[in-house]
């Protein structure tokens, strides 16, 4: 069956911080099946949005979820930072802290790669890749 996009961006909206609403509540409020809610979240997780499973607290958060805001956030100022966790409803100190996990995680060799010039451009590049297709997927 085919859903209009609207219905689509706000259904997945809800499954995003931070609402992060499980997928039982959103069938019973949408009547859209619980299989296509799940395609959809995996559809936007490919796309390198963090879309934790439930109303969960994000501490709770897979790993892969985790990782993906780290990612989304690797560029940000303090500020931009800030405001992102804001709307998200995170911690400024939650992200970092999962920052500085992926750091030891990998053994210190990101951050060293961070320093190194054309790793860094790569990444930016990629980076801003994913906000371009962020903000054409919620037009």
């Amino acid at each position: 069956m085919r859903y209009p996009k609207e219905l689509k961006s706000s259904i997945i909206a809800k499954m995003l911080p931070p609402n992060n609403q499980s997928l039982g509540l959103i069938q019973q409020e949408t009547g859209v099946p619980e299989g296509t809610l799940k395609l959809w979240r995996k559809e936007i997780r490919g796309k390198g949005f963090a879309a934790p499973a439930g109303e969960q607290q994000s501490e709770q958060w897979s790993t892969r979820d985790k990782f993906l805001i780290v990612i989304e956030t690797s560029t940000l100022s303090e500020i931009e930072l800030a405001e992102y966790c804001r709307k998200k409803g995170l911690y400024v100190e939650q992200v970092k802290s999962w920052q500085d996990n992926c750091i030891q995680a990998n053994g210190g060799v990101a951050q060293e790669l961070a320093i190194s010039d054309p790793w860094q451009s790569a990444l930016n590049q990629r980076i801003n890749s994913r906000k371009q297709n962020a903000k054409t997927f919620w037009k």
